[in-house]
């Protein structure tokens, strides 16, 4: 397997917001085929020398945040190397990484925060999408902290990990919650 992380972070441009958010199953068989063996070897950490460019840790939040969003849909491994994401994005933000992108790609070294069930983590998203300066984004990270402060995790992910939901919870599932 050969991956160079410009490939991965031009097909992401390339593929835009209405990509990126929606439920499309053309791109993600695309992801599978071109980064689903990228991805286990990002979880693997055998990728870690991206860590050293903006680019190259842009290419691993996607590997690790984003893609498999897309190519475990549904299933626990959707999240299972959001701490890893985590830790690649919190590195590239102390060290300037997210500055130094293209500002429509800058919100993915944010989003692991975002998806986090730690407060901590929210507030710090909040923080960086409030920097940012984008409304648009800034309301998704601000409901998302909202459910963390209402539930302290994210009920719609209960099924995919297993656990049981809360009745308020389930109330807030079947009134259309999630994300």
């Amino acid at each position: 397997m050969h991956i160079d992380p410009a490939d991965l972070v031009a097909f992401w441009k390339q593929a835009g917001p209405s990509r990126w958010f929606a439920r499309d199953d053309a791109f993600d068989a695309a992801l599978r085929e071109r980064y689903a063996a990228a991805h286990h070897a990002a979880a693997r950490r055998e990728l870690d020398a991206w860590r050293a460019s903006a680019e190259g840790s842009l290419a691993l939040v996607l590997l690790l945040d984003q893609v498999p969003r897309n190519l475990f849909r549904n299933s626990a491994h959707a999240f299972a190397t959001d701490g890893l994401a985590r830790t690649v994005a919190a590195a590239a933000v102390d060290a300037g990484h997210d500055r130094a992108v293209d500002g429509e790609l800058r919100l993915f070294f944010y989003m692991p925060f975002e998806h986090s069930e730690s407060l901590a983590d929210q507030d710090r998203s909040l923080a960086l999408f409030t920097a940012m300066g984008d409304d648009y984004y800034l309301k998704y990270a601000t409901a998302h902290r909202d459910v963390i402060v209402r539930f302290g995790r994210f009920p719609h992910r209960n099924a995919a990990l297993g656990r049981a939901s809360t009745a308020e919870e389930q109330a807030w599932l079947d009134a259309g919650g999630g994300f």
